[in-house]
């Protein structure tokens, strides 16, 4: 007999297969049981008759529980009733394990509830969505770079210094020395994109933040382009066609997902459309203070501010040239008013705040040796980076986006922790 799974049982139409996986739900009419079935690849009706059956085996099927695992045999029959377009008539059954009284319930249940039974509300309709939703965006990413020509690059995880500044760094002992959990893997996508022009990264990073906000992670994956050559407008807009196609894909492939069970409102998604608005840090000062917020020049923006500035586009928009004083030490200063930074950070509308962080990135070594004394930083610890600038110093810009925060915002999602199988937070390591 064919073994079978839900997401392709429209081609087993009029024939018997074998299915396996797990009792999403049952309810009994008399001599028939009605059994949902999910295999992980999607849910079925299988309708069991005690005639089919002989009354000990239907017996042990009305018996089963929740989550109960089993391996059914059946005809595929069309029945435009059922979501899928079918049903299953069984013939057969064998039980693998009768399941423990399930704790997560059709009832109400705590977020903290929830988050301790992470391994097991994975199974959920919403969580599976989301997490189905997660794995083609991860495809659509690395084939948007893939197409265009872009070389993976990985870059360590254990790093001697730190990217994004040593406030937020994990250390850890590194037989005898000490490491740091990477930030980012920019600086060296910066020595690989002198060997291949175009790379990209794209793996776990780590910030020792002490947040508890809705847009935050320990732990979150980040996907980092970095091109030999390009300005800071050419970035722009390989960000910008990045993120057209990475929601456009989502939104075609997974339309039905988004809109029927997470309930998310597409027409934001479907106005991700290019150009992007492009405003500089300076003017969206005066956006904030027009809105009666006392912002004070110089300072980063908060969720709330990114969440006013929203209010004024329909689609992602560009802030860039930032303070250099709140950017990392190897941005590019601005030619124009060196107190400013060639970076731009896009913002999600909505109120889902910045996605994309990134900009020019500084290449001369006298700029770079000043600005990590005036950092304090440990100039040992960089040395092999001053090499990419003693050894055919170039021009070079890049970015990065967090999977988890763009996730959330394409599925209409509040908080990032339902983004990722597993959310490491503030006050969370487990499961």
């Amino acid at each position: 007999m064919q073994l079978a799974e839900i997401s392709g049982i429209g081609k087993y139409a009029g024939r018997e297969v074998c299915l396996q996986g797990w009792v999403y739900n049952m309810r009994s009419s008399g001599s028939i049981l009605f059994l949902q079935l999910r295999d992980g690849t999607g849910i079925i009706q299988c309708v069991i008759e005690k005639s089919a059956l002989g009354e000990s085996l239907f017996e042990e099927a009305a018996a089963l529980t929740q989550e109960s695992s089993l391996e059914i045999q059946g005809l595929v029959r069309e029945d435009k009733r059922a979501p899928s377009g079918f049903e299953l008539g069984v013939t057969g059954l064998k039980i693998i394990q009768v399941a423990q009284d399930y704790p997560i319930t059709p009832k109400e249940h705590g977020m903290t509830f929830l988050m301790d039974h992470r391994h097991l509300w994975l199974r959920s309709s919403r969580q599976h969505a989301i997490l189905k939703i997660r794995a083609g965006l991860v495809r659509f990413i690395r084939e948007f770079y893939d197409n265009r020509g872009f070389v993976n690059c990985d870059t360590p995880i254990f790093t001697p210094n730190a990217c994004e500044g040593t406030t937020t760094l994990f250390e850890t002992e590194y037989f005898g020395d000490k490491a740091y959990l990477t930030q980012s893997g920019q600086l060296y996508n910066e020595a690989t994109a002198a060997a291949f022009r175009k790379v990209y990264c794209f793996g776990p990073t780590f910030r020792a933040e002490k947040s508890k906000t809705r847009r935050h992670l320990i732990e979150f994956w980040m996907v980092e382009p970095e091109v030999a050559f390009a300005d800071l407008d050419d970035i722009m807009r390989l960000a910008e066609d990045f993120t057209v196609e990475i929601v456009g894909r989502c939104l075609e492939s997974y339309r039905d997902l988004i809109v029927n069970v997470l309930e998310r409102d597409p027409a934001p998604l479907e106005r991700v459309r290019a150009p992007f608005p492009r405003i500089s840090y300076t003017e969206a000062v005066e956006i904030l203070r027009g809105k009666g917020i006392d912002f004070e020049f110089g300072g980063d923006f908060g969720g709330n501010d990114e969440t006013v500035l929203a209010e004024n586009f329909d689609r992602p928009f560009f802030v860039h040239r930032f303070p250099a004083a709140i950017k990392a030490f190897y941005m590019e200063a601005d030619p124009e008013d060196s107190r400013l930074s060639l970076s731009v950070d896009l913002l999600a509308p909505e109120g889902y705040g910045e996605i994309i962080g990134g900009g020019q990135r500084a290449y001369d070594i006298d700029y770079l040796e000043k600005k990590i004394a005036e950092e304090h930083l440990p100039r040992k610890a960089f040395d092999w980076y001053l090499d990419l600038r003693r050894y055919g110093a170039f021009p070079h810009s890049g970015y990065g986006l967090g999977v988890e925060r763009t996730l959330a915002w394409i599925c209409g999602i509040k908080h990032v922790r339902e983004t990722i199988p597993f959310p490491r937070l503030l006050n969370r390591l487990t499961p």
